[in-house]
């Protein structure tokens, strides 16, 4: 409940209340548990890792929150990351949570410039699951290692009770070397860098939807599942002065455009027009009241290249299979910092929002 001074003129009535001395006794978005939107890869998500993990666990390595870590061992610069993958349904058009769990973490490697080498799996079954789907999805992780060029080096399995998990979980680490001279993170973006987008958004989270929900939208939408470090080879190729790169899964292309201006501190201007966004996701999200800026991605990147070599970094990506519909979609500017603005087309300007939860649960 919001509490406020009385204001009252001595002589007459009521004067204007004086807000400054208003209060609101818990923040807006405190909750005394967590609840799914802790997970969606937006606000709630960066609260809980600013207010709880950040300051528990600590350390220099952490404190760039990337999607990997660079670490210098050795006199060898690597890349590490983790992640887990807690998908319904465990298949989907385009893939599955196998799939998922490969790419998944080959790409967050990528992002960083590293080439992915070795990663570890591990296993979470419900009791009760049939084994011929832990064999699909072991055979499905084990396709997806193959065809990203990296090894599966270690692993672990965990049962818990019936009812007490949701098929099965997985959760991949992995490592990856980076090259000399590559200084891929969120703070390098600068104003005059170019948005690049590596092809059309909204795949992933509308076809997970789709099988989930039983939903039909006149044709099959496919995830865009799919592991980007050939693309970004390609990329370095050209030149190994690429700002930022950063995979838009959770939260979508919103949520990785709004963590880079706030890491950076400046400001984005994102042309809706120039989004590629395939009719098929438009219809389903238009349907169902989304936005297809905010729907996750899981073989798509988004780059902060400098102009000079914006146009010989996009002719790259589109010489490449998975950068075959890449697009320019803005820039980044030194205007309102930390802040994304879509110039719409009827030549409007709207704030692009951090999501505060997820329009979608449970699609990565």
């Amino acid at each position: 409940m919001l509490t406020a001074p009385s204001a009252t003129a001595p002589d007459g009535p009521p004067s204007a209340p004086d807000f400054s001395g208003w209060s609101c006794p818990l923040p807006l978005r405190d909750h005394p548990r967590v609840v799914m939107g802790h997970g969606g890869g937006g606000a709630m998500s960066a609260e809980l890792v600013a207010n709880v993990f950040a300051p528990a666990f600590g350390g220099p390595a952490l404190a760039g929150l990337g999607d990997s870590a660079v670490l210098e061992l050795g006199g060898a610069r690597l890349a590490f990351s983790t992640d887990s993958y807690v998908v319904r349904p465990l298949f989907f058009p385009g893939g599955s949570i196998g799939d998922l769990a490969v790419n998944g973490t080959v790409n967050d490697l990528a992002m960083s410039g590293a080439r992915a080498a070795y990663l570890s799996c591990g296993f979470i079954l419900e009791e009760g699951v049939e084994m011929a789907a832990v064999d699909r999805v072991a055979r499905a992780v084990g396709a997806a290692a193959r065809a990203a060029g990296v090894e599966i080096a270690t692993g672990d399995t965990k049962v818990v009770e019936a009812g007490h998990g949701d098929g099965i979980y997985l959760n991949t680490a992995g490592i990856g070397l980076v090259p000399a001279g590559v200084d891929i993170r969120p703070q390098r973006a600068a104003p005059g860098d170019v948005v690049i987008v590596s092809g059309e958004i909204g795949l992933h989270g509308v076809a997970v939807m789709s099988v989930r929900e039983g939903l039909e939208f006149g044709v099959e939408i496919e995830s865009d599942c799919a592991a980007l470090g050939g693309l970004v080879e390609a990329m370095l190729a050209v030149t190994p002065d690429l700002h930022v790169l950063r995979d838009p899964t959770r939260g979508g292309l919103a949520a990785a455009l709004n963590e880079i201006a706030t890491a950076a501190g400046v400001g984005v201007v994102v042309n809706e027009r120039s989004v590629p966004i395939p009719p098929q996701v438009a219809n389903a999200c238009a349907l169902l009241g989304l936005d297809p800026l905010y729907v996750a991605n899981e073989g798509k990147l988004v780059a902060f290249v400098p102009r000079r070599t914006a146009d010989a970094v996009l002719d790259a990506m589109r010489a490449h299979p998975l950068g075959a519909g890449a697009a320019v979609i803005g820039e980044c500017v030194p205007d309102h910092p930390g802040m994304v603005v879509v110039r719409t087309a009827f030549g409007a300007t709207r704030v692009m929002d951090l999501p505060i939860g997820e329009q979608l649960p449970r699609i990565c």
